[in-house]
């Protein structure tokens, strides 16, 4: 099992070695354009791979330790709505604001 992000570079590595080794197999087995395919999809799954391998090996946060009798200040949420515009609306109906400017 990888634990840390050093492991889990090394394995990426092994992978890509693998992957290029595999691939050279392909080009001698499959000339021409459909060995350069399988080539390119062996060196491909590398960064997959390497990619899930990091993320499953990234630190967790650190959390903050609440008091027992307070809850961390956190703004309400309101439901999120397509029916409902985010901004209030100004009373008026459809009426413009007044201009205020003085030309």
């Amino acid at each position: 099992m990888v634990k840390t992000r050093w492991e889990a570079w090394a394995v990426t590595w092994a992978i890509a070695l693998g992957a290029v080794e595999r691939g050279k197999h392909y080009l001698a087995l499959y000339p021409g354009n459909m060995g350069w395919v399988f080539f390119a999809v062996c060196c491909a799954v590398v960064f997959l791979a390497g990619a899930k391998l990091l993320d499953a090996t990234r630190p967790e946060p650190a959390q903050v330790p609440v008091s027992a009798g307070r809850r961390p200040l956190q703004r309400p949420r309101r439901p999120l709505s397509r029916s409902r515009p985010m901004l209030s609306r100004r009373s008026g109906g459809s009426a413009s604001r007044p201009s205020r400017r003085t030309d």
